[in-house]
């Protein structure tokens, strides 16, 4: 399977690490309808996770939130970007960070 790095970013603010990294595929990820696999992380630097978006292959789209895996509908990566950051705005806000 062809991969070709389309977006990756990786920044820090605080103790907190955001990193987007994106590939457009020949073929689907097993599970998955569209030709991206994805993975998009939000957490500590101590590795903590607080949002995680990922496509591993046989689980499909998914999303990880405060310790909770749940199926993600992929429409776009536009809309994927948007979903990811909203639910880091709400982790945020639950921590009394924002």
């Amino acid at each position: 399977m062809n991969a070709t790095l389309i977006f990756k970013t990786k920044e820090s603010s605080g103790d907190y690490i955001r990193e987007m990294v994106v590939w457009r595929l020949d073929q689907p990820v097993p599970g998955c309808r569209h030709n991206f696999k994805y993975r998009f992380f939000y957490g500590m630097v101590d590795g903590t996770c607080l949002v995680r978006y990922d496509n591993e292959r046989g689980k499909g789209d998914h999303k990880h939130m405060a310790g909770t895996e749940c199926q993600y509908l992929f429409r776009n990566l536009k809309q994927l970007f948007a979903d990811f950051l909203t639910d880091i705005e709400i982790i945020l806000r639950e921590r009394g960070g924002v």
